[in-house]
């Protein structure tokens, strides 16, 4: 186990810093590569949150990434960087079929896992690895930016304060163009718009009508148009809560839109700009002339709230982030899994 878990005290006492891995040297390590670098230079993180090391499965391209970004150490072995004793927090940063695997083998060698959405390919396999956490007692949360970020709260109070009044519906549209990526159409790869994007739809609607607020799906009515290699590559979810707030969730891979979320109440509607990384709130009145702005914080990437809450989490002993707890993972699994279901799409691996 890591030595910093349940030690705050110790920590701060001998100046010993929360050791950060990264699983994986694609692109998305590359951003939380550069996050931890800027944490490590910023006096509100540079005291409690190191850069160490990183782990691919070529040596050389380990060792070139670490020298890139000035970590500690490189490793040519998953399994090695999980079986070094300094290793406090690791990121998964693979493809989605990976994840399961690559976590539950992490805490089995006693470190504590920040997991890069979606959390797995399926339910199953989540709770599978949640199951792992409990019993080895460490953390093991989804890094899924959106939950961690100050936005969220934003977005909470103007629902909470009445502002637009009684919300009818919303709407969270997510869709970046291909790119040429085979993880995105690879169905071996757990790959297809809904894992990839649609997941921040969904935890979109979730955070700012949805289980944050207390309302519960009482129907899905779903569609999509697949990749040639079976896996979705636009789709598109109804969802319809019990109190009949009707929100819809439409994700991408096969063209790039304006990301934008849309939350309408019979006084105002309010418009977030990218749903994956909110820019601002725009809050309208019901003619349609706009009432005010939200301004989100600035940040270093938006990865870093994240990385400081698992941090914190593994310094007070806790095996779950109250921003994404595990309850929080697994009902967005159980949902695309219905999802999925209803189009009739199963990898091949389950």
């Amino acid at each position: 186990m890591s030595m910093l878990n349940g030690r705050r005290d110790e920590a701060e006492r001998t100046g010993r810093k929360v050791n950060v891995a990264i699983l994986g040297a694609g692109s998305i390590a590359n951003t939380m590569a550069t996050t931890l670098v800027k944490m490590a230079e910023d006096s509100r993180y540079s005291s409690w949150i190191h850069p160490y090391a990183v782990a691919a499965r070529d040596k050389g391209r380990a060792e070139a990434f670490a020298a890139k970004y000035g970590f500690d150490t490189a490793y040519g072995s998953y399994a090695d960087m999980a079986a070094d004793d300094n290793v406090d927090l690791v990121y998964i940063a693979t493809p989605h079929n990976f994840h399961a695997e690559q976590a539950i083998m992490c805490l089995k060698a006693g470190r504590n896992v920040l997991v890069e959405k979606a959390f797995t390919a399926n339910a199953a396999q989540a709770r599978a690895l949640l199951n792992v956490a409990e019993e080895t007692g460490l953390l093991a949360t989804e890094a899924i930016w959106t939950r961690y970020q100050p936005s969220r709260d934003l977005i909470n109070e103007l629902v909470h304060s009445g502002e637009l009044g009684t919300i009818r519906s919303v709407r969270a549209e997510l869709s970046y163009e291909l790119h040429g990526r085979d993880r995105i159409t690879n169905p071996d790869l757990a790959g297809g718009a809904l894992l990839d994007v649609g997941v921040y739809a969904l935890n979109f609607i979730d955070m700012a009508v949805g289980a944050d607020h207390g309302r519960s799906i009482a129907d899905i009515v779903t569609t999509m148009v697949p990749y040639s290699t079976g896996v979705d590559a636009t789709n598109t979810a109804v969802l319809t809560y019990d109190d009949g707030l009707l929100a819809t969730a439409t994700s991408s891979r096969a063209v790039a839109s304006d990301r934008s979320g849309v939350i309408c109440g019979d006084n105002g509607y309010a418009v977030v700009t990218n749903i994956n990384n909110p820019e601002r709130i725009d809050v309208y009145n019901t003619d349609h002339s706009l009432r005010h702005s939200i301004a989100v914080p600035e940040q270093l990437t938006g990865y870093e709230y994240e990385v400081a809450a698992a941090a914190n989490a593994i310094l007070d002993g806790r095996t779950e982030c109250p921003e994404m707890p595990h309850a929080d993972t697994l009902r967005i699994m159980e949902l695309m899994d219905e999802i999925r279901g209803r189009w009739g799409l199963k990898y091949p691996f389950e």
